[in-house]
């Protein structure tokens, strides 16, 4: 059995992090391989029943299967939006309840989806709505549980966060993998069968590598968590005590050395000591969710997600479209779709390494960790927000070879995306109030997702299943997310400018005693 403490505590960190990359490459992201998916289902007969005759031009009969494409798109809209309006219960119950609590649901969700399809057929494919959301919607848990494993190693956490993200991104590539499977004879049932009983490998990894309450940050040197360790057991209210008896123990400090300042005895207190007391003043959710720094991430995360969950929803139908419904191509565009999904989990840590770029540097003077962390991370979010742009431009372009770079700009995109946004929520905010920040953004943006409804029915029916326009409007609205990393420069420049005038009272006060 490993201990728990010296390198031995080492070694249990790095097997939750490998552990949780195995994981996050091969089950928390598989939803987002749908595209690949919807070629089985079509293959063994799934919504044929929308599927009719029609007369086109020369009274040449011909299958119309847009009715079917339209309820492929629903289906991942529908998932879509699942996943974001129950995000924020979630968060609550992962903040309140712990780790165990919020996998464990997470896993009932993921065996409960794989087992629908294994279980489901041709006749039954309204059963791809509550498959494709449990999948969706347990990957998302499982994702937010890993993000604090980030937390165990300091220099590298938002790379961490990050490659977590890609490898999140790039299990999208075994709905690949069951697609070509498929094609060699392996039946659909018995691939997610297999996938339903890989549910143990999630069980053993929730009760043997992750912490029962939270992984606190920064990181204590008695934090210990996993079996028979003694932080296994800690709960939220042994959390909060350990916070509270470290606070009252820098307080008293803080008031001695006023105290002996008030006696001309010593030095005013040090702005190490003084920065880590105004650290441990924790903001309150309510005053998070107010904030100027939330209400524009959360246009952020709106914005970039509904692009990329309309791209989602219509890559198949837009594949048919501009390849004339040759299915050789179809196929062949979908399979290059899913390999770039696939480099997900290599271009995600740029944006992590972007964000620790400045852990390798020492603090200003004056500067608190989390003001040095924040403005590290406009950068990342910037880039995140011009990718999106260059991605909603090649996406409105009605050319079939350029939806390769289409692909990629997405892939890309989506990993810089998924990561900076957890990232940033753990720098901006209280770790206290991670998963009910996080979940709270992805419910809000829930209400925006509803407008796909609409948006789909518009192209399928007025619009005949062109949807130029719509990207076009996409386009111009992704201009928006650049407010975003905008405002968190104007930010890290206003605390700069206190810092230094602080910097300048304190060099005073040193000066005159």
């Amino acid at each position: 059995m490993l201990e728990c403490r010296g390198e031995r505590a080492k070694v249990r960190h790095w097997l939750t992090l490998l552990s949780g990359l195995v994981e996050s490459l091969f089950f928390t992201g598989i939803a987002f391989g749908w595209a690949s998916l919807v070629f089985v289902l079509q293959a063994d007969g799934y919504f044929a029943e929308h599927c009719v005759n029609a007369t086109g031009k020369d009274h040449i009969v011909y299958t119309d299967c847009s009715g079917q494409d339209e309820q492929f798109s629903w289906v991942m809209t529908v998932a879509s939006i699942s996943n974001t309006i129950i995000r924020f219960p979630i968060g609550y119950i992962f903040d309140h309840c712990g780790t165990t609590v919020t996998r464990l649901l997470a896993i009932s969700l993921y065996t409960s989806g794989t087992l629908f399809l294994t279980l489901s057929r041709a006749d039954q494919s309204v059963l791809l709505y509550p498959t494709l959301s449990c999948l969706i919607t347990s990957g998302s848990i499982l994702y937010v549980t890993n993000a604090q494993v980030g937390n165990l190693f300091d220099a590298k956490r938002s790379t961490i966060i990050t490659i977590y993200n890609g490898a999140y991104d790039s299990s999208a590539a075994v709905f690949l993998i069951i697609k070509l499977l498929h094609e060699r004879g392996v039946s659909l049932h018995s691939s997610f069968l297999f996938l339903t009983l890989c549910s143990i490998i999630h069980l053993l990894r929730t009760f043997f590598l992750m912490p029962r309450g939270h992984i606190p940050y920064p990181l204590p040197e008695s934090y210990t968590y996993g079996v028979n360790c003694p932080g296994q057991g800690r709960g939220r209210a042994e959390e909060e005590r350990e916070r509270r008896e470290i606070k009252e123990e820098d307080t008293e400090k803080y008031e001695m050395n006023e105290k002996a300042v008030a006696e001309g005895s010593a030095l005013p207190l040090q702005d190490k000591l003084l920065d880590k007391l105004q650290q441990e003043e924790v903001a309150s959710f309510r005053s998070c969710v107010l904030s100027w720094l939330f209400m524009f991430h959360l246009l952020w995360v709106i914005v970039i997600q509904f692009c990329h969950c309309i791209f989602l929803a219509t890559v198949n139908p837009m594949l048919n479209r501009l390849s004339n419904s040759d299915q050789v191509l179809v196929s062949q565009y979908t399979n290059a779709f899913a390999f770039v999904q696939l480099c997900g989990v290599l271009c995600a840590p740029l944006n992590g390494l972007i964000m620790d770029r400045h852990k390798s540097r020492p603090l200003a003077p004056g500067e608190t960790r989390r003001e040095a962390d924040l403005c590290a991370s406009s950068l990342a979010i910037f880039l995140t927000s011009f990718q999106c742009f260059l991605f909603c431009v090649c996406f409105s372009s009605p050319v079939l070879p350029l939806q390769y770079l289409t692909f990629i700009l997405q892939v890309v995109s989506s990993s810089f995306f998924y990561g900076g946004h957890q990232a940033f929520i753990s720098i901006a905010f209280p770790m206290c109030h991670f998963g009910k920040i996080s979940g709270l953004v992805m419910s809000l943006s829930a209400l925006t997702l509803l407008l796909q409804f609409p948006l789909l029915h518009l192209v399928q029916h007025q619009l005949h299943g062109d949807p130029l326009y719509v990207n076009i409007g996409m386009t111009l609205l992704s201009l928006l997310t650049c407010i975003h990393p905008i405002h968190i420069y104007l930010q890290c420049r206003k605390l700069a400018n206190q810092r230094r005038a602080k910097q300048e009272v304190n060099n005073q006060g040193t000066t005159i005693y």
